[in-house]
């Protein structure tokens, strides 16, 4: 049988301690990244709470960020979609018809049917319904903006012309081809998209139409819905806060604190995080609040 010398006992042992270190360490750095997110939106949580507290309302985020993928870093661009239109909706439906909505909109838009859908949502909530916008709502999120009974913007933000696309085609442009260019020379793909682009700004003007109504005098109404939805700007036009109020919309611009502290809490992403969020419990009106 073969022994180790005793002085050689000691460096066995401090090698052992080294290697728990190590192992140690590259757990905690492997950890750390979850632990921020967790710590994260357990202040996003809190937040949100404390405002809901304060206005005696529901508090509903919709935030999209462009991510990365951890492993290869390919951009993932995030959007309205039907996910984010049935956690909104679930979050109407579990909030009391009394008790104000406030919706925080960061979004460069998405599909115009899951946009519809949260839209008529809380157009018929009968609580009042608040839209603040800290930096950009776009396309599906002007959309959504429209069915509020008061915009709040920061002083900087923007909304966007609603006006539909076909892929990455402005209906509107696709349609400008059928004026300048003689039938015979228009090949039929360009004449599909073309009826598809027509029927989608008719369907796109009669929505903000809808989603206006109570809001603006008839006349106006369907002045802006026609403004908004058939290709004067181009997509990314941004429409400023004073832009917005020339327009007849309900815009102020005294955005709170804690709705700016709140976008603070989602710096831009190295993975998929939801973009929905709410505090997951039945809302209903404090016994302290007025009636």
């Amino acid at each position: 049988m073969v022994s180790l010398p005793r002085a050689h006992f000691p460096e066995l042992r401090l090698s052992e301690t080294m290697g728990d270190f190590f192992w140690l360490f590259f757990m905690l750095i492997t950890l750390q990244p979850v632990l921020r997110q967790k710590m994260l939106e357990a202040s996003r949580q809190r937040l949100i709470a404390r405002i809901e507290k304060m206005r005696g309302s529901r508090v509903i985020l919709l935030v999209h960020r462009q991510e990365t993928m951890g492993f290869l870093g390919f951009p993932v661009f995030r959007y309205i979609d039907v996910n984010d239109s049935e956690e909104i909706l679930r979050a109407c439906q579990m909030t009391d018809p009394s008790v104000p909505l406030d919706l925080v909109l960061h979004t460069p838009g998405g599909l115009v049917l899951a946009s519809l859908q949260i839209a008529r949502a809380i157009k018929r909530h009968p609580g009042k319904v608040t839209v603040f916008v800290p930096h950009y709502a776009m396309s599906g999120g002007t959309l959504i903006a429209l069915a509020a009974d008061e915009i709040v913007m920061s002083e900087h933000a923007v909304l966007g012309p609603v006006d539909p696309q076909l892929g990455q085609q402005p209906a509107a442009s696709v349609l400008k081809v059928l004026e300048q260019k003689p039938m015979a020379e228009i090949d039929d793909r360009t004449l599909m998209l073309a009826d598809q682009g027509r029927k989608a700004i008719d369907q796109l003007r009669e929505s903000v139409a809808e989603l206006l109504e109570g809001r603006l005098p008839e006349e106006r109404r369907e002045d802006l819905s026609r403004m908004l939805s058939e290709g004067r700007w181009t997509h990314d036009y941004p429409i400023t806060a004073e832009h917005a109020k020339e327009l007849g919309l309900p815009v102020r611009t005294d955005i709170p604190d804690e709705i700016l502290s709140l976008m603070n809490m989602f710096p831009q992403p190295v993975r998929r995080q939801q973009s929905v969020e709410f505090l997951p419990i039945p809302r209903r009106p404090n016994r302290t609040e007025p009636d």
